[in-house]
């Protein structure tokens, strides 16, 4: 636990020495800002697909003082997202984090305690720059072994719980079992379950709303 608290230490004091300089936002204007891989990106789809802008239109419809800046990039993964989140939360001030990284970790076999010290920088940035998180979980196949599923789904239930964040355990599950909601890969949703990711995300980030 040392090590996540060390960890989401880092990132803050960069954050400080920047947070006067960054552009100013409309007066009442409040940000979500969604730090993710490609799920978020809407891979293989117009960026108006994908779930993070179905996401931004319902916020202007049902919460029109919010915005959505999405920073996802495609092939990310949760070091790049650790190496990127300062600059991002200069740049947006947001008031919301939602952090969807760690496919692309579990995919490439990395070691399941960097990802979880990678998680914890970027959660602990968010907080350093008093932003409310919600940590959204993936899965592995089985084909990885037991024991590195196991500990890779648990890095988010752990985080959550030691960071008091909000948690939405496995973004996919809505469409996991339906082949026909995925792309020719396997891996990237269709345009058509996009709006089955945002209604699964929706209850976990509206409350942090408020």
């Amino acid at each position: 636990m040392g090590l996540l608290v060390l960890a989401g230490a880092m990132a803050i004091p960069a954050l400080a020495q920047s947070s006067a300089a960054a552009r100013a936002l409309p007066a009442g204007q409040r940000t979500v800002l969604v730090m993710g891989d490609s799920l978020s990106a809407a891979y293989g789809l117009r960026a108006s697909e994908g779930w993070v802008a179905l996401l931004g239109q319902r916020l202007s419809r049902e919460h029109p003082a919010w915005r959505v800046v999405n920073a996802s990039v495609s092939g990310e993964t949760t070091a790049g997202g650790a190496s990127r989140i300062v600059g991002e939360l200069r740049r947006h001030r947001p008031d919301v984090v939602v952090i969807e990284l760690g496919a692309n970790d579990g995919l490439r076999g990395l070691p399941t305690l960097q990802t979880r010290i990678n998680l914890a920088r970027m959660i602990g940035a968010a907080h350093g720059a008093d932003a409310e998180v919600l940590l959204v979980g993936m899965r592995m196949p089985p084909n990885l072994g037991a024991d590195y599923t196991q500990a890779f789904e648990g890095n988010y239930t752990a985080l959550a719980e030691r960071f008091d964040t909000a948690l939405l355990p496995f973004l996919l599950e809505p469409i996991a079992l339906d082949q026909a909601a995925f792309q020719g890969d396997n891996l990237h949703p269709v345009a058509s379950a996009q709006p089955k990711l945002l209604e699964h995300v929706w209850p976990a980030l509206e409350p942090l709303l408020d």
